[in-house]
């Protein structure tokens, strides 16, 4: 079993494994081999060098949407999708704003086209905020879709709720980038949990096992 988040030197960064865990992913040669020929795939080699080319020329200068414009145009990315949720429509507004006045094409999907009710995945009245299962549901896969034929370079992640983004991810097909998640509570900045998960959180996240 990998534990890469248990390891004191991730001695990978440079180039030493002597000291690495005994489970260390570096150590397997097939794996490592079967991804070093997946890298000469020319569309994972513009990505994979392009991506390396804006960290060390955006890092520590530019946020993540900068980082974000400047990748798509060097893979040379102009049609862009932006998968948002609804709630996060104000924030979607100024994404595509940016984007548009930095000259892409924006292409947007909102999580509840389609307008399916909830009871369609099979949710009772009491398992709704509204308490009617006629509440409209999220389409995430209905915004995969929708991207696939417009037939977009690169797709934007924007505030989707956790599962929702992985059915995104499972049924898009244009290399896909997340700009934020979303956190009802933390302002969509899950990260400020975990910078506090050993003091103010301790109890929530370490307490009583669940099951």
């Amino acid at each position: 079993m990998l534990k890469c988040a248990e390891c004191p030197h991730h001695g990978c960064q440079v180039h030493d494994v002597s000291n690495a865990m005994v489970c260390c992913p570096t150590k397997n040669g097939e794996i490592q081999q079967q991804a070093s020929e997946l890298y000469k795939d020319p569309e994972n080699y513009t990505l994979a060098h392009n991506a390396a080319v804006v960290e060390a020329e955006g890092y520590g200068r530019l946020c993540r949407m900068e980082e974000i414009m400047l990748f798509a145009r060097k893979c040379g990315y102009n049609r862009i999708g932006l998968i948002f949720c609804v709630g996060l429509s104000d924030e979607a507004r100024e994404v595509s704003k940016i984007l548009t006045h930095n000259g892409f094409d924006v292409v947007s999907a909102v999580c509840k086209n389609g307008s399916d009710p909830k009871s369609s995945v099979g949710l009772k009245d009491e398992e709704t905020l509204s308490g009617c299962a006629d509440e409209v549901m999220c389409n995430p896969i209905g915004q995969a879709l929708l991207m696939n034929s417009e037939h977009t370079d690169m797709n934007i992640i924007l505030g989707l709720c956790v599962g929702h983004d992985s059915l995104v991810m499972k049924y898009v097909e244009a290399p896909t980038t997340v700009l934020a998640v979303k956190d009802r509570v933390m302002g969509h900045n899950p990260l400020a949990a975990i910078y506090v998960a050993e003091s103010y959180y301790k109890k929530r996240f370490f307490g009583k096992k669940k099951k």
